[in-house]
């Protein structure tokens, strides 16, 4: 337990900062054990209890309710070694009424350098098809070649793949624009673009 509380301050995050004493009473609390991205659904694989002495200003949620953290999600992402708090602790998923969930797989080139994260606002660009000048899906405007954007929310980004270093990014659209969407992911001409105007 001595190795686990020196990781929890090391790690600080999400957790806080862990008062680590080596005397005095001592708390049972659930500590993270593996990543958990959010809006994932936290597995009891996910979790380790961690026995120490607390800051008073930290508010972790007791080893005794483990029971009923396991199978709701993650409100924000969790990182390993860091105390679990009730503010990370959802029961809703990060799909809203109203809202759509696609799933879009990208290159690399079709996708910022930038680390993606749920929550993170994007555009999602209509791109050409191969050996085509414009998108086939465009502004309704008569003449105007600007390739349609759908905004968007990331919530999940999966892991790449081993060989192509291809991931798929599910995000959240308007529920109308769910089904152009999913039809026009599926052929590959899409891209995504940080939308900075937005918030996480």
């Amino acid at each position: 337990m001595y190795a686990l509380a020196v990781a929890l301050i090391a790690a600080g995050g999400g957790g806080g900062f862990l008062a680590f004493q080596e005397t005095g009473q001592r708390t049972p609390v659930l500590a993270v054990a593996h990543d958990v991205q959010a809006g994932d659904v936290i597995q009891d694989s996910d979790l380790v209890e961690a026995s120490v002495s607390l800051d008073p200003a930290l508010k972790p949620i007791p080893a005794s309710q483990r029971s009923q953290v396991v199978g709701k999600r993650a409100a924000v992402a969790l990182v390993p070694g860091s105390l679990l708090s009730r503010g990370e602790v959802t029961t809703h998923t990060l799909v809203k009424a109203g809202e759509r969930l696609v799933g879009i797989g990208l290159k690399q080139t079709q996708m910022p350098a930038t680390r993606l994260s749920p929550g993170d606002n994007v555009l999602v660009v209509f791109t050409p098809s191969d050996g085509s000048s414009t998108s086939t899906a465009t502004d309704k405007t008569a003449g105007d070649s600007a390739p349609k954007t759908i905004s968007a929310r990331v919530v999940r980004v999966g892991d790449k793949a081993q060989t192509t270093n291809d991931q798929v990014v599910d995000v959240a659209v308007p529920a109308e624009e769910g089904p152009s969407l999913a039809a026009q992911a599926a052929t590959g001409n899409v891209a995504l673009v940080v939308d900075a105007s937005g918030g996480s």
